[in-house]
């Protein structure tokens, strides 16, 4: 290629981001526990939205998401006007770079935070300011001591990915009322519907102009292979990113699926109840058979071993037995596997295979 043709500083220099492995090389029975997808996927009427959009390809979809909107702020209690629609919450978070941070730019998260807030202010010519976590668990004082005039935004996932951990309503906004005048604090709450009675920060979005919350349907309302995701925050801050936002950057196909999703809150709960009785019988089961994880408030575990050659064993053992799970070495947790809470078979079955992993690890048999 002509050598003159180059992208902008800094673009090489992004770690590209890789998913969770979906597939085992021979093997057609292959357990995915590595995305945090639902296992129950989405509901009946979501699935019915889905299938009459066949009959509208054809046309071009709304560009102001009006039927979405108002369907999330009914459910959710929040003003539309106030909400925008994206292709997953990882758009918005794009946006959000795109819109505010440049060169000189900087923007904080912690050291196990999601990758890709890392690679979108890479993207809009930032620089990453990666924080450390006390115990794997936000810690908000170290986040304000890394802040400077220099500070655009500020991402806390909460609960956290990988970590399951999360903090206060009244700490996230203990950090929001520290930050310098010029910064916004992002909350991604994309697993926030796992924890019963949490809104996600939209009650301190509300009250504070330099708070946005960004959400998903990717996860509790099973709709990862659609991509939809939204941010709530001031009028303000989403009409910048409305200026940056493709006009059809929604299907139809999206939009309507997400809205019947979102209207059917009796399978949400079922899903969110599921959930919770699962995932604390796989923390149980793990530790029991010597496989520590922190207390999760999301749909997966982070189990932790002794050591990085551990985990990469395990995950390896596992896979041979056909169940991928995600090793974390690229969140700063090599020595850890995150497994995603799975229906009551898969989360039997991968116990069952970590308590003869670590049998046949400490007698020497694995390595």
């Amino acid at each position: 290629m002509n050598d003159q043709i180059q992208p902008q500083p800094g673009i090489m220099d992004i770690a590209l981001y890789e998913g969770g492995a979906s597939k085992v090389a021979g093997r057609t029975d292959a357990v995915k526990l590595s995305s945090n997808e639902n296992p129950f996927g989405p509901s009946d009427k979501a699935k019915e939205a889905f299938a009459r959009c066949a009959h509208s390809m054809h046309r071009y979809p709304s560009t102001d998401h009006a039927g979405l909107r108002q369907a999330i702020g009914d459910v959710y209690k929040l003003d539309p006007q106030k909400i925008i629609i994206g292709v997953g919450s990882d758009e918005i978070i794009h946006m959000l770079c795109q819109a505010y941070v440049g060169a000189g730019s900087e923007v904080v998260f912690t050291e196990h935070g999601f990758l890709m807030y890392r690679i979108s202010t890479m993207a809009a010519g930032g620089t990453p300011v990666e924080v450390k976590e006390r115990d794997r668990t936000t810690d908000v004082d170290a986040i304000l001591a890394a802040c400077n005039e220099n500070t655009k935004l500020v991402f806390i996932a909460n609960p956290n990915n990988p970590t399951g951990t999360m903090i206060a309503p009244a700490e996230l906004e203990r950090l929001a009322r520290g930050l310098p005048e010029q910064a916004i604090l992002v909350i991604d709450s994309a697993y926030s519907e796992y924890v019963e009675g949490y809104d996600g920060g939209a009650d301190i979005a509300t009250r504070l102009d330099n708070v946005i919350m960004t959400r998903t349907f990717s996860k509790i309302y099973g709709l990862g292979g659609l991509r939809v995701g939204w941010g709530y925050g001031s009028k303000t801050i989403i009409d910048v990113l409305n200026r940056v936002r493709g006009p059809f950057n929604m299907s139809t196909a999206q939009l309507e699926t997400a809205e019947a999703a979102v209207r059917d809150q009796d399978w949400l709960e079922r899903c969110r109840n599921d959930n919770t009785r699962l995932r604390a019988w796989l923390a149980e089961a793990l530790a029991e058979k010597g496989v520590p994880s922190d207390t999760s408030t999301a749909n997966f575990i982070l189990a932790r071993f002794t050591s990085p050659a551990e985990a990469e064993a395990c995950d390896e053992y596992l896979k041979s037995e056909g169940i991928i799970v995600r090793r974390v070495a690229s969140y700063n947790l090599p020595h850890c596997l995150r497994i995603t809470v799975g229906d009551e078979p898969s989360c039997r079955r991968v116990a069952h295979l970590i308590g003869q992993f670590k049998a046949q690890f400490m007698a020497g048999d694995l390595s």
